[in-house]
C-alpha cells in the first residue's frame, strides 16, 4: 500500500511546481482511493501519470474548492466515458446535502434532456457521526476537526485516521491547531500528515508553522507537513519535524516499516 501526494500545496498554489493537497492511496492490487478532489485535480492526476479512468473511489473532507472543485470534472468524465463505472463517494453525512445543493448542482444539475442529482454521477456513501467506512478491508475513521469558526457555528473538516500494515496514520486535512481535540490522535498515530500554513499573513483557519513549532517534540518527530504556501520554507527537519511533503512523493507502508522515521518517500 502506498500514499502518493498528487500535490502538497495550499488552495491557491500557483507557479511553484505544486498542486493542491490531494492524495491517492493505492493498494497492492492497484485499487485507488482519491483523498479529496480539488479544482486542479485533472492537472495533478495527469502530472502523476493518472486520469479519470483511475478514479473509482473518492473521500471528501470538506467543501472548499481545493477539496471538491474537481468533482465536476470526475463526475462528467466518468459518466460519459463508457469505460468507467460510477465512482464511490465517501463523506460525512453532515456534508452530503450541502455538497450537491451549495457546491455541485449549479454546474452539474442539467445534462442534455434531463435534470439530474448527485446520484447520477456518484455512488454516495454517507458516514454517520462516530462511524467509519471501509475501503479494501481497511477501516477509515473520519475525525472531525475545526476548520472555520464563523462566530455562529463551526465549519468542520473531517480528517482521516486509519491503520495500514500495523502503521497508524492520521491525515488532519484542513484544520486549526486544536491540541486538546487532536492530542489523542496525535499520540495514537505513528505517522501524521499535518496541514501547515506558512504564509506571512496567517488566515487563522489553518495550523500555522509557528504554532506547530510549540508542539511536544514526540509529536513533531512523527509529523510530515503539507498544505503550505509557495515560497521559501523553514528548515522543518532542523525544527524537529519529519519535513515538508513535496509534490509526487510516495509513502510506502509495509510490515517492515512500523515507525514514521522508517518511511522513505521517493519521487514518482
Amino acid at each position: 500500500m502506498k500514499l502518493i501526494f498528487l500535490g502538497s500545496g495550499s488552495a491557491f498554489t500557483v507557479g511553484a511546481d505544486n498542486f493542491q493537497s490531494n492524495m491517492l492511496l493505492i493498494s497492492e492490487e492497484r485499487h485507488k482511493l482519491l483523498i479529496d478532489c480539488g479544482s486542479d485535480i485533472r492537472f495533478s492526476l495527469h502530472a502523476a501519470g493518472f486520469s479519470h479512468l483511475d478514479i473509482t473511489d473518492i473521500y471528501i473532507s470538506h467543501l472548499h474548492t481545493d477539496h471538491v472543485g474537481g468533482l465536476e470534472y470526475i463526475g462528467f468524465a466518468t459518466k460519459f466515458d463508457p469505460r468507467c463505472e460510477q465512482p464511490n463517494l465517501y463523506l460525512s453525512s453532515a456534508l452530503s446535502n450541502e455538497l450537491w445543493e451549495r457546491t455541485l448542482s449549479g454546474g452539474m444539475r442539467h445534462i442534455e434532456g434531463e435534470i439530474v442529482d448527485i446520484n447520477s454521477f456518484f455512488k454516495v456513501n454517507k458516514v454517520e457521526p462516530n462511524n467509519s467506512f471501509y475501503w479494501q478491508e481497511i477501516e477509515f475513521k473520519p475525525i472531525k476537526v475545526v476548520h472555520i469558526n464563523n462566530g455562529y457555528y463551526i465549519m468542520p473538516s473531517f480528517g482521516l485516521f486509519f491503520e495500514i500494515d500495523k502503521i497508524k496514520v492520521f491525515i488532519t486535512t484542513d484544520t486549526q491547531l486544536c491540541l486538546e481535540q487532536l492530542e489523542e490522535f496525535y499520540e495514537q498515530a505513528e505517522i501524521i500528515f499535518q496541514d501547515c500554513e506558512t504564509s506571512a499573513f496567517p488566515t487563522k483557519v489553518h495550523a500555522h508553522y509557528n504554532q506547530l513549532l510549540k508542539l511536544p517534540e514526540a509529536i513533531k518527530r512523527k509529523m510530515w507537513l503539507y498544505g503550505y504556501q509557495p515560497g521559501a520554507l523553514p528548515d522543518a527537519k532542523k525544527d524537529g519535524f519529519c519535513g515538508f511533503v513535496k509534490r509526487g512523493e510516495i509513502f510506502e507502508f509495509s510490515d517492515l516499516l512500523i515507525t514514521s522515521a522508517s518511511l522513505k518517500p521517493t519521487k514518482l
